[in-house]
């Protein structure tokens, strides 16, 4: 990593981030995922060895974080459309444990500026409020297009039983505001004191508003994998709510500004940018 704040963070937090090449490598990985995302039976982790084996060899992006010499984050991602600009990261994944994803994403922002790439792109889960704040906040990405139901049935243990909707979340590298993001100099998104509430949470359950003004408000569940476990037509309201108003918002061309852990997303009627 060149960046030295990111630099010094990482090893602030006793970790390293590098690339992976052999065999016995991608077998950690693989066995990584499998533990973050359990498998149902039958059923393996989302990549396996013989993949991460083919994408490192033909020059993509497999990197692995290590915490006292302990295999605690991965991320894979290949190169994307258009060629020369854009790297796609498919699937990164990290143990609980401070800074371990940030590392890996900031490393793979590196990676990337050094081969004279402009942007990273990746799907997630728009549902999952960690994950928006994480995406948003923290790294500076934008969401762009929603995904209905995009990977189809996951049968993993934390995914399983609901639809697969994602948004494709993109990471301008040179972007003013991500640099600054990446270094802590986060700027707030403002909630202007007369947005419109488009989804907004009542006693755990998603309630559809009728907003008015250029700027809506589109509130989150506070943890929908519990949702999925202990109350799954909740869950499944919120992702139907998400689809109907976050889905279609960016259907029409509006923009996310940002995330509000209090409000949740953020967004303009018009395109920006």
């Amino acid at each position: 990593m060149d960046d030295p704040t990111v630099r010094e963070r990482a090893h602030a937090q006793r970790l390293q981030v590098r690339e992976l090449r052999e065999l016995g490598e991608f077998r950690d990985v693989e066995h990584l995922y499998g533990g973050i995302w359990p498998p149902v039976p039958g059923q393996g982790p989302p990549v396996g060895v013989e993949l991460l084996r083919a994408f490192a060899h033909a020059g993509n992006y497999v990197a692995g974080a290590y915490r006292d010499g302990r295999m605690v984050g991965a991320t894979v991602a290949f190169f994307g459309a258009p060629l020369g600009e854009t790297l796609h990261s498919h699937v990164t994944g990290a143990m609980a444990g401070s800074g371990v994803g940030f590392a890996l994403k900031t490393h793979q922002r590196e990676w990337a500026l050094a081969r004279g790439l402009r942007r990273i792109t990746w799907t997630y889960d728009p549902l999952v409020r960690r994950n928006a704040h994480f995406n948003l906040v923290k790294l500076g990405a934008r969401p762009v297009e929603y995904l209905p139901d995009f990977y189809g049935e996951m049968v993993d243990t934390l995914n399983s039983g609901d639809a697969s909707d994602r948004v494709l979340a993109v990471w301008e590298l040179t972007d003013p505001r991500v640099p600054a993001a990446v270094r802590g100099r986060r700027t707030p998104v403002p909630v202007p004191p007369d947005a419109g509430a488009a989804l907004v949470a009542r006693d755990g359950l998603p309630v559809l508003g009728d907003p008015d003004g250029d700027v809506v408000l589109i509130a989150l569940p506070a943890d929908i994998e519990s949702l999925r476990r202990t109350a799954p037509e909740a869950a499944h309201a919120w992702r139907t709510a998400l689809r109907e108003t976050l889905g279609t918002l960016l259907d029409e061309g509006a923009t996310v500004l940002g995330f509000d852990r209090e409000a949740g997303y953020v967004v303009s009627r018009g395109r920006i940018g």
